[in-house]
């Protein structure tokens, strides 16, 4: 046996996922590894007739305290985290009667499932493993003489390295294990605080936050080939979306699939589905047509003909159920993923037809206006700030202009600003009777983003064979102020009869008296939907 390689010969288990466990302990158990266990992972070792000593053994103590305390204590840490060639660890273990551990197989107290449940607070709490992370952390510590495993997935893993070794773990395997059980308690503790953070009412940011989450995919590459990436899923109650949808056939998703997906969700989610059907049609992270209808197939219509150029390769969203008659239309284009709370058997059938088409369903909708966080990662630091939870049906419109806007037009400067706030800033968003004809989108200037949308709305009557541009008659959304009379001036140059806006701007009143001079009627939100 080389230096690096650590003989196994006594190994400890507690368990609250025993996925596995048995079979795992009986083959440690014929290679002649004595068990000392826990609880009900001893219960559970003894009924299957394995050979398993109680922890109580090892600590002189019985479990206590329903269970809180039955780990932390000189017996078992002592075992884990003694330096096997250091003469004063291996006196002290002499003189107090500690049994060394080779082998520490834990995984802890299921306290994400249950917030993700949730459950109330008193089971959140004791759901929160306190022994578990302490054995964890102190066998990782030690792993030049301990090997420590957090993921039942590892247990065939670790009976193959004993079994190709002698019964030894080398030194590769036990550095790879104490990652990952640092990572594991990281995630964990990340959890347990920002599940506190979220019940805390205080006014300013915490002074620590940790993020964590487990591995749910590996990606081949990130937003380009030469960048590795993966998606981590985080723990709590489920939003509906791409991370927690089911996907039913297609290609892996992509790292710039799940980015473009979860933006078109969101966006299409604005739409309540009791309402109106709605379809968003997402590239890049971007809006390129987006509309609401009695149908979902008449949505979608709609929705491609803002901007069929760019929607090509894209991603299409639904606020209902995918039918067949709209599964036939979106699949005459080649189309990344169609997302939707749920399919159709016929639909799923048709989609089939197209292998490589991504099909995500997700049992719901995500709340527009339910509370969360976004984080975002800078050179040495995270930005962190609650989700944008502002919907324009919750906002007080102020007519500030001499005309006040129809009903139809109200109508459609809400349509536009619900697609605005998910539309990447400087924002332009000209819409129609229910539909988006021309969107400006991440420009530098908000007045540059005006012409773009002006000219997508043109394109689209060019397209259509029609004379007049698709904006005129359409209201425009803005998803802040208009710093300059300009930029407004070009939305009534292309046909605009109705704006709205934040508002709150300095030059303010300019730009009103040149809504007046051009007849438009505009109303100010007083909320801005910076999005970037």
């Amino acid at each position: 046996m080389s230096h690096d390689q650590v003989r196994i010969s006594r190994a400890l288990l507690s368990v609250s996922d025993k996925t596995g466990l048995v079979d795992f302990a009986r083959a440690l158990a014929e290679r002649g590894i004595a068990l000392v266990s826990t609880g009900g992972t001893h219960r559970t070792l003894r009924e299957a007739g394995l050979p398993v000593a109680e922890v109580a053994d090892l600590t002189g103590f019985p479990e206590m305290m329903d269970g809180r305390v039955k780990t932390l204590h000189p017996g078992v840490h002592g075992g884990l985290l003694a330096i096997r060639d250091n003469p004063e660890h291996q006196a002290a273990l002499a003189a107090h009667g500690i049994q060394t551990i080779d082998l520490l197989v834990v995984n802890l107290y299921p306290f994400e499932a249950t917030i993700g449940a949730d459950r109330p607070e008193a089971d959140c709490i004791e759901n929160i493993d306190v022994g578990g992370p302490a054995m964890i952390r102190g066998a990782a510590k030690n792993h030049a003489d301990v090997a420590v495993v957090t993921d039942v997935s590892d247990y065939a893993a670790i009976l193959a390295e004993l079994a190709a070794n002698q019964g030894t773990i080398g030194t590769a395997t036990r550095k790879a294990l104490a990652q990952k059980a640092f990572a594991r308690t990281a995630a964990y503790d990340a959890a347990i605080a920002n599940w506190l953070t979220g019940r805390l009412d205080e006014a300013g940011p915490a002074p620590f936050r940790a993020f964590g989450g487990s591995l749910a995919q590996g990606l081949r590459y990130g937003e380009n080939p030469h960048q590795r990436a993966a998606f981590y899923r985080t723990p709590g109650p489920a939003r509906p979306g791409v991370a927690t949808a089911r996907q039913l056939q297609g290609k892996e998703l992509s790292y710039n699939n799940f980015n473009d997906t979860d933006a078109a969700y969101e966006c299409v989610a604005e739409f309540d589905p009791a309402r109106t059907g709605a379809v968003a049609i997402v590239k890049h992270a971007n809006p390129c047509g987006v509309a609401e209808a009695a149908t979902l197939t008449e949505a979608y219509e709609r929705a491609l003909a803002c901007d069929p150029t760019s929607a090509f390769g894209g991603i299409v969203a639904l606020n209902r159920p995918l039918d067949a008659e709209a599964a036939r239309r979106i699949v005459e284009i080649f189309t990344e993923v169609i997302i939707a709370p749920d399919a159709s058997e016929e639909a799923r059938a048709i989609v089939a037809g197209k292998k490589n088409l991504r099909l995500l369903l997700t049992g719901g909708l995500p709340d527009p206006r339910a509370p969360g966080e976004t984080v975002r990662t800078l050179a040495g630091g995270l930005l962190v700030q609650g989700r944008d939870a502002a919907t324009v049906d919750d906002m007080t419109l102020t007519v500030v202009t001499k005309r006040t806007p129809s009903e139809a037009e109200y109508a459609d400067l809400r349509f536009a600003y619900r697609v605005a706030k998910h539309v990447k800033s400087n924002a332009i968003v000209y819409a129609k009777a229910g539909a988006t004809v021309g969107i400006g989108a991440g420009q530098m200037s908000r007045v540059d983003s005006s012409r773009i949308a002006a000219w997508k709305a043109a394109e689209g009557a060019a397209r259509l064979g029609v004379s007049e541009s698709l904006a005129k008659g359409a209201v425009v959304a803005s998803d802040a102020f208009f710093p300059f009379a300009d930029g407004l001036l070009a939305a009534a140059e292309a046909g605009a009869t109705a704006v709205i806006q934040p508002g709150g701007s300095m030059r303010d009143d300019a730009v009103i008296a040149a809504a007046d001079a051009a007849g438009l009627a505009m109303v100010f939100t007083g909320i801005r939907h910076f999005r970037h």
